[in-house]
């Protein structure tokens, strides 16, 4: 059978036989029930039109954004996909499911977290998984994180295996393993691409899903802009090379502690990159080569948001809209030169500022026709209880210290109170205060120095956490001894550390730690 059409079957029985789910949801099957889509995009920077990025086509996000709250200063956990992913969709940071690579799975190293899907499932919600959601492998069980999260088996598209093949066409003519990979669809294998792919069958889904009694939580994970970038390649002509500049601060900063550089290994690795015979590690690449990377990173948005832009329509077509909570968001940012990095893997604003947006039908569709926008920092530990709180449901618990051993909790807090727009014009207590709002971020190192595993460290090899402190005011980030055995951080042990000033330096290029003696001047920053 076509893994196309397996979810599918799995659908059609569910809904076919399941009237002990209908019964169970049966507090939930009202007009009043609120279906839940959630948009998780892999690597996605603030490179949106709707975030101010001029340069930038991306018209079907911006329009979701119109009507949408969108928050200005949202903020990853961790800098790379699977520890990321798994702190969002359990709510709980790294340091408590464990992951900081991509090598276990949490339930087995942590403690059996329920995840945002399952909570879903548990009351009475269909859920579905279509791409990449959770990271696949061990850190998902080899199974995304089934049964417990989904309703139907994940879906993953089958030319998702071509990926990291050969099946760029070089100028040479033939085919490489490449970095910058636009491609003719008629030259590829399947004729098809994973993103366009997932767009089908999440397609499919809504449609089965718009004749069902019961509600459902639907999760579409694209895999664009990751690399390498492989999009079609007519998206690449919206972005000619004479108009892309180079990163505003391309240079690594004479004040970064090397702990804090990482040396972006995996893009090192693609034979294109490689023809280029960069040193290691912190060998710059040439301008017009970065000119193309930057090119190929916004040409593979613009192609991701065809494919926002074909699901939201579904939806509207469907007539769905106005019963589904949209949630779309990424799972950490990507450096295009900036402080002389890219990819991921690191504490920089750059690697850790993610869109955040929420459509909530009752409540953003009384925005003002160019929405709201929230500039209270928040982090995506706060999405399950965001996404709980709006669909109605009973809002897990605060977490408490430790919790491993506690099923069902939350570290982040819900971030409700930011849709009721009247309460907050009448009751201005009820907003936060900007300069009280702190988001966290961590980043493991396997030495002081750049070496080749600095990027993705194993847990074993882990020898150095960079804590990371963000308010509105600075980044705070202090680099200390780590134990990867008994999971704990040694905050006597300084290894580095990083101070920036948002105000006056908000590229993040001049660290003064070293000038302030750190500590004592941020002790004089808190209230």
């Amino acid at each position: 059978m076509p893994l196309l059409d397996r979810g599918l079957l799995w659908l059609s029985l569910l809904l076919g036989s399941c009237v002990s789910l209908g019964s169970a949801a049966q507090g939930n099957n009202t007009k009043d029930t609120l279906n839940v889509l959630l948009i998780i995009v892999d690597d996605l920077r603030l490179s949106l039109g709707c975030y101010g990025d001029k340069l930038i086509k991306s018209p079907n996000i911006d329009q979701l954004a119109s009507h949408s709250l969108l928050f200005q200063n949202a903020f990853a956990q961790q800098a790379v996909c699977a520890p990321s992913r798994v702190s969002f969709l359990t709510g709980r940071r790294p340091d408590t499911t464990r992951l900081y690579d991509f090598n276990s799975y949490w339930r087995v190293q942590a403690g059996n977290f329920s995840t945002i899907p399952q909570y879903f499932k548990e009351n009475g919600y269909v859920t579905m998984s279509v791409g990449k959601v959770f990271h696949p492998g061990i850190s998902s069980n080899h199974s995304d994180d089934s049964p417990y999260s989904w309703s139907v088996p994940p879906y993953h598209p089958s030319s998702e295996k071509y990926e990291n093949t050969k099946t760029c066409r070089g100028p040479d003519g033939e085919l490489h393993a490449n970095l910058i990979c636009p491609v003719d669809m008629a030259d590829i294998p399947e004729g098809t691409l994973p993103d366009k792919q997932s767009t089908e069958q999440a397609i499919q889904l809504l449609e089965k899903m718009k004749t069902s009694a019961s509600p459902f939580f639907l999760a579409v994970g694209y895999h664009k802009p990751h690399i390498p970038f492989r999009y079609p390649k007519e998206f690449q002509k919206l972005y000619p090379l004479e108009n892309i500049t180079l990163a505003p601060d391309p240079q690594v900063p004479a004040g970064l502690p090397p702990v804090a550089y990482n040396p972006w290994m995996d893009i090192r690795l693609r034979e294109d990159v490689q023809a280029l015979n960069l040193s290691v590690p912190y060998g710059p690449i040439p301008v017009d080569f970065q000119r193309k990377i930057r090119q190929s990173y916004f040409a593979s948005v613009s192609y991701l948001d065809t494919q926002v832009g074909h699901l939201l329509s579904a939806l509207d077509d469907f007539h769905l809209a106005n019963s589904t909570i949209v949630a779309f968001t990424s799972d950490h940012g990507w450096s295009l030169g900036e402080h002389g990095q890219w990819a991921k893997y690191s504490n920089f604003d750059v690697a850790t500022h993610v869109p955040l947006m929420f459509y909530a039908p009752g409540r953003t569709a009384l925005l003002p026709e160019a929405g709201q926008q929230a500039v209270d920092l928040v982090e995506l530990v706060s999405l399950f209880p965001t996404l709980t709180d709006l669909a109605g449901l009973h809002v897990p618990p605060r977490c408490p210290i430790p919790s491993f051993h506690v099923e069902l909790c939350r570290e982040g807090q819900s971030l409700l109170k930011h849709f009721r727009f009247n309460d907050l014009e009448k009751d201005l207590t009820l907003r936060d205060n900007p300069h009280e709002s702190i988001a966290y971020s961590q980043y493991p190192r396997p030495a002081d120095y750049p070496q080749w595993n600095s990027d993705k460290p194993s847990l074993k090899d882990i020898k150095v956490m960079g804590y990371s402190i963000r308010t509105i005011d600075y980044r705070y980030t202090v680099w200390v001894g780590f134990n990867p055995h008994d999971f704990l951080a040694n905050f006597s042990d300084v290894h580095a550390g990083e101070l920036y000033f948002v105000d006056s330096d908000p590229l993040q290029d001049h660290n003064m730690y070293n000038d302030s003696q750190g500590g004592d001047l941020l002790q004089s920053l808190i209230p």
